[in-house]
């Protein structure tokens, strides 16, 4: 997928845990994890603005445009017929 989530990059230059962002954001660890893997399809607004807020960042810190990253296999709106 061409967007990619920084939150690895991001809790490592904060020096916090992903537990500790668990505890204080109020998402569970399995969620905060398949965001973190740029396993999610979705993510929403108030859980960005709450990670935001934790990380003392933008947006755009955590959500990254790679229009040359590998499209998601499984994903319907991509057409791979050429």
């Amino acid at each position: 997928m061409p967007i990619r989530v920084t939150l690895d990059r991001m809790l490592l230059e904060r020096r916090m845990s992903l537990t500790e962002l668990c505890d204080r954001v109020g998402i569970t660890m399995a969620n905060l994890s398949i965001l973190k893997t740029g396993k999610a399809k979705a993510v929403r607004f108030s859980t960005l603005e709450a990670l935001c807020r934790e990380l003392n960042c933008q947006p755009g810190d955590l959500l990254v445009f790679d229009p040359d990253g590998d499209p998601d296999d499984d994903d319907p709106d991509v057409d791979e017929s050429g």
